[in-house]
């Protein structure tokens, strides 16, 4: 089956309020809880995949003045989420919802159980009252609900379940298409835009944008984006694309892992990923001569497309910085088709980002994310220009091919073979410094 751009950014690009790991667990939590009478709620017992759990220990969830926890995120959703808003489930929360899910913590009402030998997301959540029980399952994609069952029964053709049982638009038959294509076709995949799209597109902007310019105002979290821009002021670093790029992509992140209630456009099912894909184009438009929004747009679907096929190789949560290898990667395809670079040039700069920052590793979601998408953005800008002038990696240089989709391959080798026991050794190395949850 062949498929458009117009299935991809539907089924890769969605907006995302907080972190999609921990919003993903409150998901599943609140469609448990929407199947209950009444959310009088005793104890929550939870079970993920490492990745899920890792991502989910240290990130700031929204609405909730700095707190954290893979455990107050499933109780949040279960007391207080809206699972019809999908990654936005979390907009509803109130002080009183937090009150709650943090008492019902402090209890030990929620008990949180990680499949050491699950790949892949994985989320089981099941609640109990005192006189009924209810469970809710999320596989392979953060919003996926598989099963719903009430006092051990299913639950059959419920709406939150559409994406299952109605729709047959299978994230992997997706993926299988997405990897079988070569770059040219990538790239000739924006010629299927349409005004819709280019809408759609449109909006992913406004979303990220906001939360550059509340990460720029207000300086959450570590402030990466805020002091990058005091220093261009003192003079001690020069305001160019790739400082432009580095800041606007930063000062995003900065605010999301705050835990800032403003959703993100989310690219290959991460917020981080959309701010690393969309923000580095929109920061160079204003440095090259370009009278027409669209081909800025054009750029930024040309990223999302290839974000998601090296997505598509190296799975959904891996050892390795998606924001570096995967969106970093769309985002010097993007800049360098908005710069005018052909297929060729497009090529080099993926194979430059991925020579330079392959070895960057995922150590969960946290605030000192923003250094790494604000060094994401920076050789994203710089591989293009690299490529533009004629600087390729060669494929005689570690894990970077010939070409880039032998590299992108190679890529997800690394991250689905040989990580493995890296991701293992993370995961310890974080519980180790006691924070659980």
């Amino acid at each position: 089956m062949g498929y458009s751009i117009k299935d991809i950014l539907r089924m890769e690009v969605a907006p995302a309020l907080g972190c999609t790991e921990p919003t993903a667990v409150a998901l599943a939590a609140a469609a448990a809880a929407s199947l209950l009478p009444e959310r009088t709620i005793d104890t929550i017992e939870l079970w993920v995949d490492p990745n899920i759990y890792k991502n989910g220990l240290a990130v700031t969830i929204p609405g909730t003045e700095g707190e954290c926890g893979i455990d107050l995120s499933v109780a949040l959703g279960a007391l207080g989420g809206d699972p019809r808003l999908r990654l936005e489930v979390l907009a509803p929360i109130t002080r009183e919802t937090v009150k709650a899910s943090k008492a019902l913590v402090a209890k030990k009402g929620v008990r949180v159980h990680v499949l050491e030998g699950r790949c892949g997301i994985y989320i089981r959540v099941r609640l109990q009252s005192s006189t009924r029980s209810a469970e809710a399952v999320i596989e392979d994609v953060h919003d996926n609900i598989v099963s719903l069952s009430l006092d051990g029964r299913s639950v059959e053709e419920h709406p939150l379940l559409c994406r299952t049982s109605k729709c047959q638009d299978s994230l992997h038959a997706l993926e299988e298409w997405l990897v079988e294509l070569s770059l040219p076709q990538l790239i000739s995949l924006l010629d299927e835009l349409d005004a819709d799209d280019l809408a759609f597109l449109r909006e992913g902007v406004e979303y990220n944008v906001r939360l550059a310019e509340y990460g720029l105002t207000v300086g959450p979290g570590l402030g990466v984006g805020q002091t990058l821009e005091r220093l261009a002021r003192e003079g001690l670093l020069k305001k160019d694309m790739v400082l432009a790029a580095r800041i606007l992509t930063s000062a995003a992140s900065d605010a999301r892992m705050a835990g800032v209630k403003m959703p993100a456009m989310s690219s290959a099912g991460s917020g981080n990923h959309g701010l690393t894909a969309i923000l580095p184009i929109w920061a160079v438009k204003d440095y090259v001569v370009c009278d027409d929004e669209d081909c800025v747009l054009r750029a930024i679907a040309l990223s999302h497309v290839i974000t998601a096929h090296i997505k598509a190789h190296t799975g959904r949560l891996s050892a390795i910085c998606g924001c570096s290898i995967a969106a970093g990667a769309g985002a010097t395809g993007g800049v360098t088709y908005l710069m005018g670079g052909n297929h060729c040039h497009i090529a080099g700069a993926i194979k430059n980002v991925i020579g330079d920052l392959a070895g960057v590793i995922c150590d969960g979601a946290k605030a000192g994310c923003s250094l790494k998408l604000a060094t994401a953005a920076g050789t994203a800008v710089q591989s293009a220009l690299f490529a533009l002038h004629g600087l390729d990696v060669k494929c005689t240089d570690g894990i970077v091919a010939d070409s880039p989709e032998e590299t992108m391959r190679n890529v997800g080798q690394l991250c689905t073979q040989g990580m493995i026991e890296t991701d293992r050794t993370i995961l310890r190395i974080m519980i180790q410094k006691g924070f659980d949850g």
